[in-house]
């Protein structure tokens, strides 16, 4: 069984060197999120639960530029940022596409990383 659900961020970036990107500006960047898992008890997760794991990782980029966190913020690099950090806070494998303004995504497929358990 597949849950996603949808959360934004906006953010300013510009791509060093890129004729066109090269200028600073800003993106409204859309987060699709979807787990996959059983539906134990009638349910993967709760919708709640995912949010809030999902917003822990936007939350720090939302209003701020890329190129703080990246040295070259590409849609790509975005995903692969968001993702990285999402496969250390969520317990199910997940594919993670993002929206760079309109009709213009990266996606990528991932898994949690495996916690470490005291002994």
């Amino acid at each position: 069984m597949r849950l996603g659900l949808t959360e934004t961020i906006d953010c300013a970036h510009m791509l060093p060197g890129h004729t066109k990107c090269g200028q600073l500006h800003g993106h409204t960047y859309k987060v699709e999120v979807v787990v996959e898992g059983d539906a134990r008890g009638g349910m993967v997760l709760d919708f709640a639960d995912l949010r809030s794991q999902v917003r822990e990782v936007l939350g720090p980029y939302d209003h701020r530029h890329w190129n703080d966190v990246l040295e070259y913020p590409t849609v790509e690099n975005i995903c692969q940022r968001i993702a990285t950090e999402l496969s250390r806070k969520l317990a199910f494998p997940f594919t993670l596409r993002v929206y760079e303004g309109q009709g213009k995504w990266a996606e990528m497929s991932a898994s949690p990383v495996p916690r470490e358990t005291s002994v």
